[in-house]
């Protein structure tokens, strides 16, 4: 079977996959875009399925590439029985998806998710009411807390194969439900899209939607007359005049099927009047980032130095037998310090960074963040939105960059993109604390944190003065709070570690092994020769200068060959204050990983790529340089 989860935003979708799926999932492109979906093959009740999840949309009209992803998706897959996950709470607004969904004439299984939360809201929900009003078998979930998903998963077994009814109670006003039933009987015989049933193309066509043009002329033709004939007899456009009808339906099976009580106390209200609040959201704001990075920052600098000091002593006597500066002692200790570096320096850091990270996603934090922030992006010519794909850079840049296709215009995907390079990733985060942290104390990171915010902030002034366009207002939905489940935390951070421990530690190592080959064979004499006028710009050692190439493959990578290149892990001894904090900086700024060139490349193009990765690499230079002079004079 191959079950497709749809739902609008925040409805708990992702929860129930996650919850049946877990880390088992794979993503892919929707053929031909660039819209995600994930998928899984799970086994429910003795049955196996290829479970998707379809990202959030509202309506299968048109609207932005998700829509047009989603709808492109049901018109080409072969999709057994779709599962329709509704937000109990909001039941009036969900359903008018439900009832487009209908018109497709597959089988179609109502989740009536977040239960719980309709409780709360005081709304009491007849689900069998529900059941025969709509004509498709309904099934309550709290998708959350794992009740009532074996029951979803038995009835999507059962719907496969059984189209839903047509009860009376969802026929439109007379008028509008001609033209349709026209529309359809114009429809059979002519060529195009056949799957599916044709009230779906029926109404499509009506609200204005060829399918890309694969209607035939005649269909246009006669949707066109009907068209017309509705916007004289309404007095509005037609596509108002469909969607007025799923509204009106969608309020009639609410009013029948639902009542509406007392609420009970919810302090989350309470709390989102202080977190959203025009002065002390911002005062929280600065003090829950002040707390997470030092709670970072301690249990990561406890954690590295307890790791370096095992390590150090179990190569000790590993390496016993080996004699120093022979090809078999440069290996061992290159191989020793990947593995070192990896496991001590930047999983201490790393693991606490993302369970962080995903405390404050799944809670429903970040959507205020955007809030908040959006009258600030506002003043340099973006808008809130763009703070997602910004906040997102600070776990990784990837993620980041794709997160901008939600954004209108290419001139804002652009400029996102670019920005949530500019911010520091989880890798770029690790040398941060692992240099400056734990070499100069938490308050000088702090510093570069804040002055990256500055940067970000007069990049974004400065690039959107160069390409100047007007920033459309903010519409965002931000999900109520809740309690992060454990076990979607550690799955979600094993999700983003996975990466580090499968693709990024086996690079550290290699890149370890490889600097050591070089140094043994004398090459990064030659590396660093030609890397000189920027390391001498920099005020850098020159040997630090072939450790800035292997950045480019992943910035840990800088920070441990740094060390190797120095030959030593006390990089304070070596290097003073203003150098350790000139190379940060740069290895902050300058060219992306190659990752998320690739990513870039995908969102933006390689022209605007090929502008940012030249943005990025003179901004650093700039920074760097000027940081050379400044804290030189400062601290001498």
């Amino acid at each position: 079977m191959k079950v497709a989860l749809i739902g609008q935003p925040n409805c708990g979708k992702s929860t129930l996959f996650n919850a049946v799926a877990g880390y088992r999932s794979a993503t892919a492109n929707f053929p031909g875009t660039t819209v995600r979906l994930a998928w899984s093959r799970v086994r429910a009740n003795g049955c196996l399925m290829e479970l998707v999840d379809l990202p959030g949309v509202y309506s299968l009209t048109t609207a932005n590439p998700a829509e047009e992803g989603v709808k492109r998706f049901l018109l080409d897959s072969d999709v057994d029985v779709l599962i329709n996950v509704l937000d109990a709470s909001l039941l009036s607004r969900s359903l008018e998806l439900t009832l487009e969904l209908r018109e497709l004439g597959l089988p179609v299984v109502v989740c009536l998710n977040m239960m719980d939360e309709a409780a709360r809201k005081g709304i009491a929900i007849d689900a069998e009411k529900l059941s025969a009003l709509l004509g498709l078998p309904v099934v309550e979930t709290i998708a959350a807390r794992g009740v009532g998903i074996r029951e979803l998963f038995l009835r999507a077994g059962k719907a496969q194969g059984q189209p839903p009814a047509t009860p009376e109670s969802l026929a439109w006003h007379r008028d509008v439900e001609t033209a349709v039933q026209t529309m359809e009987r114009r429809l059979n015989g002519l060529p195009g899209p056949n799957r599916l049933a044709a009230r779906f193309f029926a109404v499509k066509l009506l609200e204005g939607d060829d399918f890309s043009g694969q209607a035939s002329p005649a269909a246009r033709a006669a949707a066109r007359e009907l068209r017309g004939e509705l916007e004289r007899s309404h007095g509005r456009a037609a596509e108002s005049v469909i969607m007025s009808e799923r509204h009106d339906r969608s309020m009639h099976l609410f009013e029948k099927a639902a009542r509406v009580g007392r609420p009970r106390p919810d302090f989350r209200l309470v709390l989102d009047n202080f977190l959203a609040h025009h002065v002390w959201g911002y005062v929280f704001l600065l003090a829950l980032l002040v707390g997470f990075f030092y709670a970072v920052f301690t249990l990561g600098a406890a954690l590295e130095e307890m790791l370096l000091g095992a390590f150090e002593g179990a190569f000790a006597r590993w390496s016993a037998g080996l004699a120093a500066g022979s090809l078999g002692f440069t290996v061992a200790k290159s191989l020793w310090d990947g593995v070192a570096g990896g496991a001590a320096v930047v999983l201490s850091y790393l693991v606490p960074f993302l369970v962080g990270l995903a405390l404050l996603e799944d809670v429903g934090y970040l959507p205020r963040v955007a809030y908040l922030t959006d009258g600030l992006l506002h003043r340099i010519g973006l808008h809130g939105t763009s703070t997602l794909p910004i906040i997102l850079g600070y776990g990784c840049s990837v993620p980041a960059c794709l997160a901008v296709r939600v954004l209108p215009s290419r001139r804002d995907r652009f400029l996102a993109a670019l920005l949530a390079t500019l911010v520091p990733c989880s890798a770029r985060s690790t040398v941060i604390f692992a240099l400056v942290a734990f070499y100069l104390g938490p308050g000088w990171a702090f510093g570069v944190y804040a002055f990256n915010v500055v940067v970000v902030i007069f990049s974004g002034w400065f690039l959107t003065r160069l390409w100047p366009e007007v920033s459309p207002g903010m519409l965002l939905e931000v999900p109520r709070y809740q309690w992060p489940i454990p076990s979607v935390v550690l799955r979600k951070v094993w999700l983003r570690l996975r990466e580090f421990i499968l693709v990024a530690w086996p690079l550290l190592i290699g890149g370890s092994v490889v600097l050591g080959f070089i140094e043994y064979l004398g090459w990064d004499r030659a590396v660093n020769a030609g890397l000189a006028p920027l390391t001498g710009l920099l005020g850098l050692p020159a040997v630090v200068g072939v450790t800035l190439i292997f950045g480019v493959l992943r910035k840990e990578l800088s920070m441990l060959m740094l060390m190797q290149a120095l030959g030593t892990t006390q990089v304070a001894a070596v290097l003073t204050v203003p150098q350790i904090l000139v190379f940060t900086l740069f290895v902050t700024f300058y060219i992306p990983c190659i990752a998320t060139i690739t990513a870039l490349v995908k969102e933006i193009g390689a022209r605007l790529t090929a502008a940012a990765v030249a943005y990025t690499f003179a901004l650093a230079i700039v920074l760097g340089v000027g940081a050379r002079f400044l804290l030189g004079a400062l601290l001498g």
